[in-house]
């Protein structure tokens, strides 16, 4: 016998910097792990996303990947469509999924680091009124009750998460009070970039549970204190089992020169969080080394210690950024042909 099932229709809307959307449709269903192409197409005003004009707002929701707790409530990623069934100018999961099939033989691994402020008010949590808290240096990874603030709402993130069958392998307490971080792992691109919106829209959901809210902008606190990103690490299979110090150095020529594409989709106001201080790299250049994180791209020492052979940390993306965006630039820019333009006196030095 059928049940009464809940569709949690979740997409982004056309803002420059996406949000995320949501409406709930009832229907009967005899699995709560729905295939999403089973599922039907559904409809919204894109007149109040940014994605539509009002005498012509109908804009279409296509099921991409469902989400399941074990509850009755299945979470549905969809793309956006125009009416006519193409891909909506937003939908830059669609744009990914083109060059995901071309590139698919790489076996792209990838791991987002996501960092956040929960906040009060618009006041980060921990944060004084009127005021600032002590210093960041006792605040990473700290313990204790002045040191950190949220840690049980964060554990809840992390274990629907993993009901939900999303990858987190971490979280971490982050160098101003009220910030955290989680790491979001997949092997496989699309789910990958997926996995990070839905672990996104489970701590708006989370955080609304309480009346707070998640502040995923690149600096939300001006003054001396880090910013938040959203560290992309990644590797293909060949960079796991057949690479050398020769193709790590033409890899980072490569990224070099597509260093101003890379930032315009990085995401809005990363130039305030980019500055050369506080861990980053300035925004207007480029450099990579190894194991250091104040470059735009660090080389883990494991990696030079096996042989050349594993990961990269691409530090330059902001907290708020689009995977989809992200994960396009970067598949781009690995998979083209090899430039070998490095020079060995500049190993792993900045521009």
């Amino acid at each position: 016998m059928s049940d009464k099932v809940l569709l949690e229709y979740i997409w982004l809307d056309g803002y420059e910097t996406p949000n995320l959307r949501s409406k709930v449709k009832v229907m009967e269903l005899d699995d709560t792990f729905p295939n999403p192409e089973e599922l039907p197409v559904w409809n919204f005003d894109g007149s109040s996303t940014e994605q539509a004009p009002g005498n012509s707002s109908e804009c279409l929701l296509k099921p991409v990947r469902c989400y399941n707790d074990g509850t009755n409530t299945v979470y549905v990623m969809c793309e956006v469509l125009n009416k006519d069934g193409t891909s909506h100018k937003s939908n830059s999961r669609s744009k990914l999924k083109e060059i995901y099939k071309s590139t698919k033989e790489n076996k792209f691994w990838w791991g987002f680091e996501q960092e956040y402020f929960i906040t009060k008010d618009f006041q980060p949590l921990g944060f004084p009124s009127g005021g600032y808290p002590k210093p960041q240096g006792l605040y990473y990874c700290g313990v204790g009750g002045n040191q950190v603030v949220g840690r049980e709402f964060v554990l809840t993130h992390l274990q629907w998460c993993l009901q939900m069958g999303i990858e987190i392998t971490g979280i971490n307490a982050e160098v101003a009070v009220g910030q955290w971080e989680y790491q979001c792992f997949a092997k496989d691109t699309m789910k990958a970039c997926d996995d990070l919106w839905m672990s996104r829209y489970l701590l708006y959901r989370l955080a609304e549970e309480k009346g707070w809210d998640i502040n995923i902008s690149p600096k939300p606190v001006v003054g001396d204190w880090n910013g938040s990103g959203c560290h992309t690490n990644f590797s293909t299979k060949e960079m796991r089992k057949d690479w050398s110090k020769e193709k790590m150095l033409n890899l980072m020529d490569k990224f070099r020169l597509r260093h101003e594409e890379h930032i315009r989709g990085y995401g809005k106001g990363n130039e305030k969080r980019l500055t050369g201080n506080h861990e980053t790299q300035h925004i207007n250049c480029f450099s990579y080394g190894v194991g250091d994180r104040g470059a735009s791209i660090r080389i883990p020492n494991s990696v030079e210690q096996n042989g050349w052979k594993g990961y990269i940390e691409d530090r330059r993306p902001a907290s708020n950024i689009d995977p989809y965006v992200v994960a396009a630039l970067i598949t781009e820019t690995t998979t083209n042909d090899c430039l070998g333009l490095h020079e060995e006196d500049d190993i792993f030095g900045a521009d």
